[in-house]
């Protein structure tokens, strides 16, 4: 009974830890991501003002 109970308490330790490494990868990889959009969005060329070259005659 004793080892059962020692047992059950071990895996959900490990199942604890894992689930921290997991969710700390995770969000390593978010931040990552996060930076990388980032610089594309400041990569994109500058676009002009909606409005100043609509032709209006068309």
């Amino acid at each position: 009974m004793m080892d059962a109970i020692a047992g059950a308490a071990m895996e959900m330790s490990a199942a604890q830890t894992s689930l921290a490494y997991s969710l700390a990868v995770t969000k390593k990889m978010m931040d990552t991501q996060e930076v990388v959009a980032q610089e594309l969005l400041e990569m994109l060329p500058q676009q002009p003002p909606m409005g100043e070259f609509i032709d209006v005659y068309a």
